[in-house]
């Protein structure tokens, strides 16, 4: 037994040899900033829905009609890779006014287009143009802001800031002082971008993008220095 004694004396005296800044005090405190940005970019899903009695009638006028839409948004100058087909649904309409067995009417095809307007001051003539060229179907339009990194950024440099500030203040009136940061976490997340569903008519289309709040949220551990 008297072998194990000098192994044991030397891991009782690594515990004891613990760093003494592991037991600190700190001063925990969350810093929040926000930055009011009106979006830049619009995204659309437009389409055409159609109906016929046999399904090959429906699929041959919907595309006659979605070719129409598709050069109508190129004329409205939107890139080919800003456009993206997000929805093609072939179905049969029964006749369910009757009881008994139903009765087959016919076919309803949907082709629903995904784009992405860049330049929201274009949006209602693109709008008009899509409308007029045969598109008769939307659910909804997404206002998205495309350098929300870079204002984000911004955010998250004034949230570093106002925890400090919040640091100082407190520490001063506790009679401490603010160390060094042992800590940073990031909390919260940015709102998605947010959905406006409008109803399509002739004539010019009112769209409002409003305005986004970008929010950064930072909580920082400070040493307490006496």
């Amino acid at each position: 037994m008297m072998r194990y004694l000098p192994i044991l004396f030397v891991v009782a005296a690594t515990v004891m040899a613990l760093p003494a800044h592991a037991a600190d005090k700190v001063l925990t405190v969350t810093g929040e900033a926000t930055v009011a940005v009106a979006p830049d970019t619009a995204v659309i899903r437009i389409g055409v829905t159609s109906s016929a009695k046999t399904a090959r009638e429906a699929s041959e006028g919907n595309a006659k009609q979605v070719t129409s839409v598709l050069a109508a948004i190129k004329d409205s100058g939107i890139s080919d890779r800003d456009v993206q087909t997000s929805r093609l649904s072939l179905q049969p309409q029964y006749d369910t006014t009757k009881s008994g067995t139903a009765r087959l009417l016919g076919f309803q095809i949907t082709n629903q287009l995904t784009v992405k307007v860049h330049d929201i001051d274009r949006l209602p003539s693109f709008l008009d143009r899509a409308i007029a060229a045969g598109a008769n179907e939307m659910s909804g339009i997404e206002f998205i802001v495309s350098e929300q990194s870079k204002l984000l950024d911004q955010a998250r440099d004034d949230a570093v800031a106002d925890a400090r500030r919040k640091a100082e203040l407190y520490a001063k009136a506790a009679g401490v002082k603010v160390g060094q940061v042992v800590s940073i976490a990031e909390e919260g997340s940015n709102p998605p971008p947010r959905p406006m569903v409008q109803a399509m008519r002739a004539g010019a289309v009112p769209v409002a993008p409003g305005e986004q709040t970008l929010r950064a949220s930072v909580t920082l551990s400070y040493q307490i220095v006496p």
